[in-house]
């Protein structure tokens, strides 16, 4: 007849097996949800506009951050990192990108966001690039299953501009 060794090698095996298919099913059913997220963000205040002693131009924002991301949960999502950040061009480069806040949202519940906050990170650009210019807010968002693939998204908010002067 068959060991306890041959027995309890079968049966892992089999455990193994039926977890990798649940797992290919969880990851798979995530393809028909279609999340619809919405953020709106204001800038309040610029609490300060300044340009460092070393030529870099570095401001303080006071932001208001409302965001529904619900829809970004289902049965098989573990957490969403979702974090703000500021997009610019300048004569150097096309595309800068400074985070200026970010969360992590670890269940339904919390995916309701409403914060009114200043910059977590520091707005600064290499340079003094920043007067007067026109740039977007953009909220990220990374929802990372239990298993499968990690969602990347996002949802660009534009007309906002710094003032032509420091403060």
């Amino acid at each position: 007849m068959h060991s306890i060794g041959y027995r309890a090698n079968a049966l892992l095996a089999f455990a193994v097996t039926i977890l990798a298919l649940m797992c290919g099913i969880a990851s798979f059913s995530d393809n028909f949800n279609s999340p619809s997220p919405s953020a709106e963000v204001q800038v309040l205040n610029i609490n300060r506009f300044r340009k460092k002693i070393n030529g870099d131009d570095e401001v303080s924002l006071t932001l208001d951050i409302s965001a529904n991301l619900e829809t970004l949960f289902t049965w098989n999502t573990k957490q969403v990192f979702v974090f703000l950040a500021a997009e610019y061009e300048t004569p150097k480069n096309a595309l800068n990108q400074i985070s200026l806040w970010d969360s992590i949202i670890l269940s339904k519940e919390q995916a309701k966001l409403r914060i009114d906050t200043t910059n977590k990170y520091r707005f600064i650009d290499q340079g003094s690039n920043l007067r007067g210019k026109d740039f977007n807010l953009t909220l990220h968002w990374h929802v990372m299953p239990k298993t499968g693939k990690m969602l990347a998204d996002k949802l660009v908010l534009s007309g906002f501009r710094l003032p032509e002067a420091y403060r």
